[in-house]
Parts: C-alpha cells; sequence; structure tokens
C-alpha cells in the first residue's frame, strides 16, 4: 500500500512569488526541492554556465594539469582508461579530444565488459607496457583500484585518476579509514579534503574540469570549451546524476546546444531516432539518446559508441547511429525477458520474502544486470541485486531505494566478493559463485528495512484542485525543467473527483482517457498509462477518486486543451 505523503516545508511563498514574478505555486514547488535563499531560487530560475565554479577548487587539478604539460613536452605516450556505460563513453571522448588538442600523444582504452570488466585490471596495466605507455589517465573509474595502480607505479608508470565514485573505506576500531589508491594525482570531489563546492559531478565533469584547467594553462581559447557542455549534460542525464545546484545549470544549457549539436555522431543518433525536429529533453537523453550510448558497451563493444562522437563524416556517424539504435532495440528485448524471469523468481520462491532481493539470473546477459535491477526495484520498492554467470564467475549490479545505502552494505560483505564499488543508490560487484547464497543471507541478515521503509512514498508537492490550472500555470512549471533525479517533475494531488466518462486507446490497451469533474463543476481531460483495463473497471464501481496527477498541454492535430496525467489513484 502505498503512502501520499504532503511536503510541508514552509516559506513565505506569496512574497516569493512578488518578487520573481513567478505564482506561489512555482515557489511553493522550488521550496520543495530544497531551495531557499533568494540567491539559490536566482540560480535556479537563471544560473549560467559562467557561474559554474572555478576547476581549480578541484583538489590536485594544478597538479595534475603541470604533470600533463610536462608529459606532452616530453612526447611521452598518455592511455586514457575509462569505462564502458555512457559516463564513462562521454568522459573518454572529453579527454581525448582535449589532449590532443594541446598536442598529446594519447590513445584510449575502453574495457570489454565482460573479458576485462570494470575499470584498471592487471592485464590492462602489462598491455599498457608492452605499447610503450608512460602515463594512465583514468576516467569514471580507478578510485577504487589500489592493487592495479599499484602494480602500475611498480612498473615506472605515470597515473592520474579522474573518478566521481565514493572513496573506499574499511571500518577500524578508530572509525571508518579511507583507502585511496597510490597515483600520482587524484582528481575527484568526494576526496574529502577537496574544496570544490558541488560533490554531485559525473564522472564526464570532473573529466571536463581538468580539461578547462588544461586549456587555460595551454593558452586554448574558453570558447573551445562550450562542445563540452552538452557532452556533460548527456553524462549527467545518463549517470542518474542529482539535478541540483552545477548539475542543473550543465544540463539546461547543455541540453539548448544538443539540438543544434556540431557533433556529427550526436546529431545522426538524434536523427536515427525521430528527434531532430523538436525539442530534446533530459528524458529523451535518459530513456531515448543515452540508451542507444549504452547499448554498444551492453551487447557489443563500448568503443563503437566512442567511435560515434569522434566520428568525422555524416556517413560513418549514419552508419554507426542506426548501428547503436539497433542495438538498443534488441537490449530492450533482452532485458524483458529478464525481467519476467525475475518476477516469476520473486513471486515463486522464498526470495520474494526477503526484504533484499538478491536474484540470480545465470542466463541473463551481464550487461542488463543494472537495468533489470532497476525494473524490480520499481516494482517491489526493495533494494535489489542482480546476478548473472560470467566467464570466471558471477558478477552483479544493484538498485537501491532511499532508506537503504547499497555501497555501505556491501561493505559488511567485503570478505565474500572479489571485487565492488558504487555509490548509495547503486552498486556492481564480482562474486564466487559459491558466495552468492551466503551474500544473499548476510545482506537480509544486517538489513534494518522496517515494513514502512519498504512501502512506497508518494511525495505530493502541492494539494492542488483542478480548477486551479491554467494555461499561464502550465507554462510556468516548465521553468523548473529539466527534470530528473533531485529534480522530479512536479506532483499534484486532489479527491473527490467524478469520472464522467473513460474509454481505452492503444493497441496494447496501455493508455486510459477520462474526463472527470470536481466539487466545482470543473471538468478537465485526464489520461492514465499503465494498466488501463484495471484501472477503467476500478474507476467504473467507485463514487469518486482521489489522484496524483501533473498537468500539461495537449497538443493534437494543431488543437490544444488542458489535461492532467494521473500518477497514482485511490478510488472511494
Amino acid at each position: 500500500m502505498e503512502r501520499w505523503v504532503v511536503a510541508a516545508k514552509r516559506a513565505d511563498f506569496t512574497a516569493i512569488g512578488k518578487e520573481f514574478g513567478i505564482d506561489p505555486v512555482i515557489a511553493r514547488l522550488i521550496r520543495n526541492r530544497d531551495i531557499q535563499d533568494k540567491e539559490e531560487i536566482r540560480r535556479y530560475l537563471h544560473g549560467t554556465v559562467e557561474e559554474l565554479a572555478s576547476p581549480h577548487l578541484m583538489k590536485d587539478v594544478d597538479e595534475a594539469v603541470e604533470i600533463l604539460r610536462n608529459k606532452i613536452k616530453e612526447k611521452k605516450q598518455i592511455r586514457i582508461i575509462g569505462d564502458y556505460d555512457i559516463d564513462g563513453v562521454v568522459s573518454t571522448f572529453i579527454l581525448l579530444k582535449g589532449l590532443k588538442r594541446v598536442g598529446a600523444y594519447a590513445d584510449t582504452y575502453i574495457p570489454d565488459r565482460v573479458s576485462d570488466g570494470y575499470g584498471i585490471h592487471e592485464h590492462l596495466i602489462e598491455k599498457a607496457l608492452a605499447d610503450g605507455i608512460d602515463v594512465i589517465v583514468t576516467c569514471d573509474n580507478g578510485i577504487a583500484a589500489y592493487n592495479e595502480i599499484a602494480m602500475a607505479k611498480e612498473k615506472g608508470m605515470t597515473v592520474i585518476v579522474t573518478d566521481h565514485h565514493e572513496i573506499p573505506y574499511k571500518e577500524t576500531e578508530n572509525g571508518r579509514e579511507l583507502i585511496f589508491p597510490p597515483a600520482d594525482i587524484i582528481v575527484n570531489p568526494k576526496q574529502p579534503d577537496c574544496r570544490y563546492p558541488e560533490k554531485r559531478l559525473c564522472g564526464a565533469v570532473v573529466a571536463l574540469k581538468l580539461v578547462t584547467a588544461l586549456y587555460e594553462a595551454c593558452g586554448i581559447p574558453e570558447r573551445e570549451l562550450e562542445d563540452f557542455i552538452e557532452l556533460g549534460a548527456i553524462a549527467t542525464v545518463g549517470d542518474v546524476m542529482d539535478l541540483q545546484g552545477e548539475n542543473r545549470i550543465l544540463v539546461k544549457e547543455g541540453l539548448k546546444r544538443l539540438s543544434h549539436t556540431s557533433n556529427k555522431g550526436l546529431r545522426e543518433l538524434i536523427r536515427a531516432n525521430g528527434l531532430e525536429d523538436g525539442e530534446i529533453t533530459a528524458y529523451h537523453v535518459g530513456f531515448v539518446l543515452g540508451p542507444c550510448i549504452n547499448a554498444s558497451g551492453r551487447l557489443d563493444t563500448a568503443a563503437r559508441s566512442l567511435k560515434l562522437l569522434c566520428a568525422e563524416t555524416e556517413e560513418e556517424a549514419a552508419k554507426l547511429a542506426g548501428d547503436l539504435t539497433a542495438l538498443n532495440q534488441s537490449r530492450k528485448a533482452l532485458t524483458e525477458e529478464g525481467k519476467e524471469e525475475a518476477i516469476r523468481i520473486v513471486e515463486e520462491t522464498e526470495i520474494g520474502q526477503d526484504r533484499v532481493l538478491v536474484i540470480f539470473l545465470p542466463d541473463c546477459h551481464e550487461s542488463l544486470a543494472g537495468i533489470i535491477a532497476g525494473r524490480i526495484r520499481e516494482k517491489y520498492n526493495k533494494p535489489v541485486f542482480i546476478l548473472t554467470k560470467g566467464e570466471t564467475m558471477v558478477k552483479g549490479s544493484g538498485r537501491s531505494i532511499e532508506s537503504y545505502s547499497m555501497f555501505d552494505e556491501l561493505v559488511k560483505c567485503d570478505d565474500l566478493m572479489e571485487q565492488y564499488g558504487g555509490h548509495p543508490m547503486a552498486a556492481g560487484l564480482s562474486i564466487k559463485e559459491e558466495n552468492v547464497e551466503e551474500f544473499r543471507k548476510r545482506l537480509n541478515e544486517n538489513c534494518t528495512l522496517t515494513e514502512k521503509d519498504l512501502r512506497p512514498k508518494i511525495l505530493i508537492d502541492v494539494p492542488m484542485p483542478v480548477s486551479y490550472i491554467n494555461r499561464e500555470l502550465v507554462e510556468e512549471i516548465s521553468l523548473l525543467e529539466p527534470f530528473g533525479k533531485g529534480n522530479t517533475r512536479p506532483l499534484f494531488a486532489q479527491k473527490g473527483l467524478r469520472v464522467l466518462s473513460s474509454r481505452i486507446l492503444g493497441k496494447n490497451r496501455n493508455v486510459a482517457k477520462l474526463q472527470l469533474s470536481d466539487h466545482t463543476g470543473c471538468v478537465i481531460d485526464a489520461v492514465y498509462f499503465g494498466e488501463a483495463d484495471e484501472f477503467i473497471n476500478a474507476v467504473k464501481g467507485s463514487n469518486s477518486i482521489s489522484v496524483t496527477y501533473y498537468p500539461e498541454i495537449n497538443r493534437y492535430q494543431g488543437r490544444e486543451n488542458l489535461q492532467i496525467v494521473i500518477h497514482n489513484y485511490l478510488t472511494e
């Protein structure tokens, strides 16, 4: 049973509305996103890229620039080692383009998900050594690679880590002890003594901060950084970073540039997905373009996505964009199969009683584990690990709920795993098959989640009658975009609505169209996406319904009208 909770954050919404020329409802929505003082509100509404913090505040970024400049003068070979997801691919591209622009002899290696695994491994150090590499620069990985980086240092290599993941630690009798890899330089805002004010950056933006400082030191015109803004936006959305503070500004500005990007690969990917004639939103990045970039790292090699970003001709870009779009379609079908099998296991075995779901899908492609974990998490509102059978051991990805820090819980199972890392809300791991059942058992024994924690919480921004909705308010709500993690689409609610008419649309019967009226006689169109038959049967047998909703302007065949999109409902 869902818990409907109204946000109760207080402020003088009328005064804020007057000060910034916005409806008091909009002022309340902004306050609900923990934006409080006047400067924060101004920045939220009107912040620009010129307001982003200086890269020189990032710990050791200037030292990294000095090392790189010296290595470039000495004509030393530099290798960028990235990751196979969207953040890793974009990070690699930013560093490659930036280093080559200042005259570096640089190449890249993005690990293969299956044969290499995540991040740096010893065989990649050996390969770099055989290839005459003097400097390794990591991006979106490296902070947890203590042994591998120690090996590289023993071989006489210089290592610069750029990463955004949590610093590994161990619990000791003196408290938590952070474990830093023995790299020459670590650029990561999560370091406790890093002065950079925004800690929630993705790996690509950390890489961009390094390139920004490098360009400045080498006298490269600042305007040449413009093309990186849209890339930082793509990685921020694709890696599901909080759209607050700097991230919000970066994504907002990057999306503006994306529709007229000069990057041939991105342009052809936009065209291949039929998005060339409209506004590109965070939704399109998160659910259309981003999955295509991720698809190559899941079912093929992420090098193909890197080639797309590096494409120099429209013909090459179009071919790669078409391939990635087709790969993504295959990924969707395989994901659906894996999801259905995971649901069957939860519904038909004792695993369904666990508070932390550990589901072993040996035949599932390991690249799909994270997506499937996210889908199962959404369905059951429990932390979920999906484990798959790799070539040498079991690999897995986890997705969490707000009240469960996945990374912290993995630390407690450190002795069972070969490798792990991640965030409070997501994690990855490698484990021997014989340890899987003990892993499941220990996670659940350690789990302190209550029944209340496991009930989905629906956070309502404003209980607002549908009669208050008008075109001006809907247009003002767009000031809050882009929507995503940390800046969710506003949710309103009203009780006691009567259903005047209803019908089902769509060949899959997954859309319900209604007309609703409230106690004042106000009539409004409504739409519901999901199990439409179940929804219609429920509302037909009720006197009235309560709904959470989002208002929008429905545009169809040249006509426009207000409607609400129903998210949740209760019958009365």
